[in-house]
């Protein structure tokens, strides 16, 4: 049960799997998903986040225990990230598209503390430093639209 569940959801429904750039495929998936459903209202945006974080949690960990420490096929993290950063954010495209864009720098640069964040254990330190860094980028993202 482990195995399926980690590699369904963990991978975001198997978009961990592309082999080039999982992650950013995965924060791609989640924001076109926002624009195309559009998954508007802060109710429906905070159950998704819910449960990216309740489902991830334990999936990414399943899969770390499958592929190793941090694995690059757990993206489900990827997807908490993308719906912290587009949390109330008008959902237009170049919101959307500067939030993409904002998430996957600081995803990857990992200000402090996210890359501390890493080293909780399991399925948690998957996921804390991409919540982090979509934290940042909905900070970035108050000083955005209130620039345009």
């Amino acid at each position: 049960m482990q195995r399926w569940f980690g590699r369904i959801f963990g991978t975001f429904f198997g978009v961990g799997f592309i082999p080039i750039v999982p992650a950013t495929w995965t924060s791609l998936v989640v924001a076109v998903l926002f624009l195309v459903i559009p998954i508007e209202g802060l109710g429906v945006q905070l159950a998704f986040l819910v449960f990216t974080v309740v489902v991830g949690v334990p999936a990414c960990g399943f899969l770390e225990r499958e592929f190793g420490e941090d694995p690059a096929q757990a993206t489900m993290d990827e997807a908490a990230g993308m719906a912290v950063s587009l949390l109330a954010v008008p959902l237009t495209p170049v919101n959307v598209l500067v939030a993409f864009l904002l998430f996957r720098l600081l995803d990857v640069v990992k200000p402090p503390p996210a890359r501390r964040a890493e080293g909780l254990p399991g399925g948690w330190g998957i996921m804390a430093d991409d919540l982090m860094a979509g934290v940042y980028t909905r900070l970035l993202m108050v000083v955005w639209l209130w620039l345009i």
